[in-house]
């Protein structure tokens, strides 16, 4: 069942979003090469629950992390550990919180160091294609025009979109229905309503779309080893269209995109560059 929530429900969300817009933030500045995935598990949980809130991944269905970190080929679910990060390598760090009974969840993909010209044009053409998808969201619209969008732009960009993996409602529950495919035909399926709200999660493969799980049975992997970005944002929709929550107060408004997802064309000319995507 898909539950709609009230104006003051989605208050309660927006809350939710913004303490882990904040964190997420702070997470990107302390991505280095030397950095171990669970000293920024560990700094993740001390600001989570130094705002308030509780992480909401840690412990669910068994999970190891308050977060979660991805490196390169790794798409999701990758579990914090001693690995140390490396220069060129690409992050993913997914999060979540939980603040008074109310879930948001968000992700980006960080540059860990210079990574060259292909890894940089992975991570514009996700992150745009995320920007592609919550443009499409507004009452009446149908669910399955957010993953055309997104699956038109990350073609044209020369990538693939993985199917195994989808986004999610949420609410007084981490993953709650619908599913939210990031591909397939516009004008299909659920009609969207004011007070869903939806995790947005494209992830994007360098080469094949197909993945396998790893051993440890929560980390995701590109079936050909290449490489993965993902981004995400919770958006509400809203009687005049949409509200992404997981955004810093100063930049939230309704029917607002960031500029950095508010992309014509992925990629970039550079040989190299060192900033983190996000």
């Amino acid at each position: 069942m898909i539950t709609c929530k009230s104006p003051r429900e989605v208050d309660q969300m927006r809350r939710s979003g913004r303490l882990t817009a904040r964190v997420l933030e702070k997470l990107t500045g302390a991505v280095a090469p030397g950095v171990t995935t669970r000293e920024i598990d560990a700094y993740a949980e001390e600001l989570i629950r130094a705002e308030g809130g509780v992480p909401a991944f840690l412990g669910y269905q068994g999970f190891a992390g308050s977060i979660c970190t991805s490196v390169d080929d790794e798409i999701v679910h990758g579990i914090p550990g001693t690995r140390r990060l490396r220069e060129g390598q690409l992050l993913k760090i997914d999060i979540g919180a939980r603040v008074d009974g109310w879930f948001s969840d968000m992700a980006t993909t960080v540059a860990v160091g210079k990574v060259g010209n292909r890894a940089r044009r992975l991570m514009d053409a996700t992150r745009c294609a995320l920007g592609q998808g919550i443009r499409q969201v507004r009452p009446g619209a149908h669910l399955s025009d957010i993953g055309h969008a997104v699956q038109s732009y990350v073609e044209a960009q020369g990538f693939s979109v993985v199917r195994a993996l989808v986004g999610h409602g949420i609410g007084r529950r981490l993953h709650e229905e619908p599913p939210v495919p990031n591909y397939g035909r516009p004008g299909l399926g659920t009609v969207l309503r004011p007070g869903m709200v939806l995790a947005i999660e494209p992830m994007v493969n360098e080469g094949t779309w197909r993945v396998r799980t790893l051993d440890d049975r929560w980390t995701v992997v590109t079936a050909d080893g290449k490489l993965s970005a993902h981004f995400e944002h919770t958006v509400a929709v809203t009687a005049e269209g949409f509200e992404i929550l997981t955004l810093p107060e100063a930049e939230a408004r309704p029917n607002w995109v960031p500029d950095d997802l508010r992309c014509e064309k992925g990629g970039t000319d550079d040989a190299t560059t060192t900033a983190a995507a996000g």
